[in-house]
């Protein structure tokens, strides 16, 4: 039995200080039912929901959606993985529609990040290292990828205009999606000259914190064929772990867990790398961009400088990825990240992304959670 999405919904990525949790999470349900053909609430028998608790002030958010969004009394409940919590939401709705045990489900990535000051974000994420060896020495998400930046400029002489090759790109595709949180457009020059964050990350070299949501509402093979006349099909999904501390990693050149998760996805997908036609990846970091591009197997290890360098990654490139903006434009509102990402294949796969359309049948997402604590790669299919 295949599961595929039949509705997708976007909401505005940002500084959301218009809208609460809950109504967040309600612009792109109410769009996700309109793009299943209008279906009902009542229609969907269970609600997942990624997100990550600690940034909001109210517990339990899967239970005050659920009320808000009418769902009551479908089933319910918290999907979390760090950054990769949306992808995590996904998987768990896979699996509970392979089951047989439910037909159709909304899966909704939220998260409202900025009621948080910077240094109480940068706390929080720390700590999804390890607390006992780690995160007690003041080890933040930049600080953590520098290490990995530092390494593989060591290795492979990848070099900072590389890492800011990525940020331009992404910022390009950023400047035509009108739900991202920055539409503009830099140059290397400008990614080189901001602000230094952690050597050799600059500000422009690091994704930003935001407020957002996304939805896509699955639905089991007879169902999917009923609500959609082109439905996305979920054809591999793959999912690993690494250990808690980086410290105890075999390197520090790439994320094991992505190398693990894309090689279950691919064999259960039965395709390749290179029959990826459209990508988007964990560009929590720059450097996180290019060791994607060399772990998923879109060009060897220690080439993702060269990769980006020849414009391999933009729209007419051998694997166009984040033609979004990814989250170096978009924004990173954790939980919502995923969901995003899935939302944004299924648009190019049906042919509606306007400007930044790409000709692909087969996409990908990657969606890292922690610093390769988990990862979940996913497979879509027109």
């Amino acid at each position: 039995m295949k599961v595929g999405v039949v509705g997708i919904g976007h909401g505005k990525f940002g500084r959301r200080s218009d809208a609460t949790v809950q109504e967040l999470a309600c612009e792109p349900f109410r769009d996700a039912l309109m793009d299943a053909g209008g279906i009902s609430r009542n229609d969907i028998d269970f609600l997942s929901v990624g997100s990550s608790p600690e940034y909001h002030k109210q517990r339990s958010l899967p239970g005050v959606i659920a009320e808000y969004l009418g769902m009551n009394p479908q089933s319910t409940w918290l999907t979390e993985a760090a950054c990769a919590s949306g992808s995590a939401a996904i998987r768990t709705a896979y699996m509970a529609i392979k089951s047989g045990m439910h037909e159709i489900v909304a899966v909704i990535g939220v998260q409202k990040m900025t009621e948080l000051t910077t240094p109480e974000i940068l706390a929080l994420m720390g700590r999804v290292g390890d607390v006992q060896w780690e995160s007690i020495f003041g080890t933040t998400f930049p600080g953590y990828y520098a290490m990995y930046a530092t390494r593989h400029m060591y290795e492979f002489g990848t070099t900072k205009e590389q890492m800011a090759m990525v940020a331009v790109k992404n910022h390009h595709y950023g400047a035509l999606n009108p739900q991202a949180m920055f539409q503009k457009e830099v140059t290397i020059e400008r990614c080189l000259s901001s602000e230094k964050v952690a050597y050799p990350l600059n500000v422009f070299d690091c994704c930003a914190n935001a407020d957002g949501a996304a939805c896509i509402i699955m639905a089991n093979e007879k169902k999917a064929k009923k609500l959609n006349d082109t439905p996305i099909w979920i054809d591999g999904v793959g999912s690993a772990s690494a250990q808690m501390s980086v410290l105890r990693r075999p390197h520090f050149i790439g994320i094991p867990s992505t190398v693990e998760a894309s090689k279950q996805a691919y064999k259960q997908a039965g395709i390749k790398p290179e029959d990826v036609q459209v990508a988007e990846v964990h560009d929590c970091f720059t450097i996180a961009e290019l060791m994607a591009y060399e772990d998923l197997g879109f060009c060897k290890k220690g080439e993702g400088g060269k990769f980006i360098e020849n414009k391999q990654s933009y729209i007419g490139g051998k694997t166009p990825v984040n033609v979004d903006g990814g989250l170096k434009a978009k924004g990173h509102p954790v939980g919502a990240t995923g969901v995003s990402m899935t939302a944004e294949i299924v648009k190019q796969l049906r042919g509606q992304a306007g400007k930044r359309q790409v000709n692909a049948e087969i996409g990908l997402t990657h969606n890292v959670g922690g610093i390769g604590q988990y990862c979940f790669v996913h497979i879509y299919r027109r």
